[in-house]
């Protein structure tokens, strides 16, 4: 019994879903299917935003100095922002494997500004 309670356990903190948290909450009958939906985008807005951190976080590892040399991306508001702003010196300042990962963060920075779009509009 002890090795299954280590392994979940341990599936918790380093598994799939070790960055989010389960809540149970009470509502009416009619409401589950709105929370339950609710939920869901939640979740694809959250990975969605992680495959964009980490994207990110790569890029200005990898292409910071070079391509970040008067941009100062703390000022801007948030993560689509400035990883907008990256993808677009990386495509301009950057090689072929720089410009190649600039449109791929663009594209996931439209696909997140769509998504935002239609769930802003279904409210």
């Amino acid at each position: 019994m002890a090795p299954a309670r280590k392994r979940v356990e341990r599936y918790r903190k380093e598994g799939g879903a070790a960055d989010l948290v389960r809540v149970e909450v009470l509502v009416p009958p009619a409401a589950r299917d709105e929370i339950v939906t609710l939920a869901s985008r939640l979740r694809v807005a959250h990975r969605q935003e992680k495959h964009l951190r980490s994207l990110y976080e790569s890029a200005l590892r990898s292409y910071g100095p070079r391509i970040l040399d008067n941009v100062d991306l703390d000022r801007l508001p948030d993560l689509r922002s400035r990883a907008a702003v990256a993808a677009r010196a990386m495509i301009d300042r950057g090689d072929a494997r720089a410009f190649a990962m600039g449109r791929k963060m663009l594209d996931h920075v439209d696909a997140m500004a769509t998504r935002h779009g239609a769930d802003a509009a279904s409210e």
